[in-house]
């Protein structure tokens, strides 16, 4: 059996979890996530704790079952607490600042980058840190993916947008003829 698919997902106090067939609603705090699970996967509730099972050890089915269930638990995980990644900015002139629903860049292009947040997300800027939050832990890594690929970071430098967790290795450079 599947190591991360035989895990019950524990569901927590104010979590409701609706599974009508073969689609299943995680209903939170924070919002509301709907998925549809694949018809060889099933679905129960018992208690506070949510099943996923499979119908046999067919190689598709056994990814399926540890899949399915990491995504469910990730909808769980995700209206009762949230997910969040941080962005850095590095670079003399480089900013970002926050207007209404629209986060402006500069990044030492000729123009400006406005990038407007997607629903269910929502962007923080302060101090040059961007800190991408929200619900769907999909969402949010690829909308953080998005605005590190506004800017990536320079290989010589370090200067662009970067994961607040993430090493750069920086390259030495020419260093040119020495007499």
């Amino acid at each position: 059996m599947s190591r991360i698919g035989r895990k019950p997902i524990a569901v927590p106090a104010g979590v409701e979890v609706k599974i009508d067939g073969q689609h299943v609603t995680v209903k939170g705090g924070k919002s509301v996530l709907e998925m549809n699970v694949h018809p060889d996967i099933s679905v129960k509730q018992e208690g506070s704790e949510i099943i996923v099972e499979r119908s046999s050890d067919d190689k598709n089915h056994r990814a399926l079952h540890g899949l399915t269930r990491a995504l469910i638990n990730n909808m769980v995980v995700g209206v009762s607490d949230g997910f969040s990644k941080n962005l850095e900015i590095n670079g003399v002139g480089y900013k970002a600042v926050k207007q209404g629903n629209k986060v402006v860049f500069s990044l030492g292009y000729s123009h400006t980058i406005e990038m407007v947040e997607p629903e269910g997300i929502s962007i923080d800027v302060k101090d040059n840190i961007i800190t991408v939050k929200g619900a769907d832990k999909q969402l949010v890594g690829e909308t953080s993916a998005k605005i590190r690929s506004l800017r990536v970071p320079d290989v010589y430098k370090g200067k662009g947008i970067k994961y607040a967790d993430e090493h750069l290795i920086i390259k030495e450079g020419k260093t040119g003829a020495k007499k």
